[in-house]
């Protein structure tokens, strides 16, 4: 019997208004700066054959959840080493 994981999926709306499923992995928040983060997938597979992450800032403050791209390199050191852990604890 195959054990059947309940996944967690999201609706990401693009800037063009098309609206795309993807899979939640994790998310997470930093407790110092209050800046909240989602780990997600598209199920997309690189030449390697490992599944292709993206990693995204949650911004709430519009009231709707907008996500952003991580563009300062501590933030992404931050958030490697959550990555790095979590790989782990695989």
């Amino acid at each position: 019997m195959e054990n059947q994981v309940d996944k967690k999926m999201m609706s990401i709306v693009a800037d063009d208004g098309s609206v795309e499923e993807v899979e939640v992995i994790i998310a997470f928040e930093f407790k110092d700066n209050k800046k909240e983060y989602v780990v997600y997938t598209k199920n997309e597979k690189d030449e390697n054959g490992n599944i292709t992450v993206y990693v995204s800032h949650v911004d709430r403050e519009s009231g709707e959840p907008k996500l952003f791209g991580i563009e300062d390199e501590s933030e992404w050191g931050r958030i490697k080493d959550v990555l790095r852990e979590l790989s782990k604890d695989e």
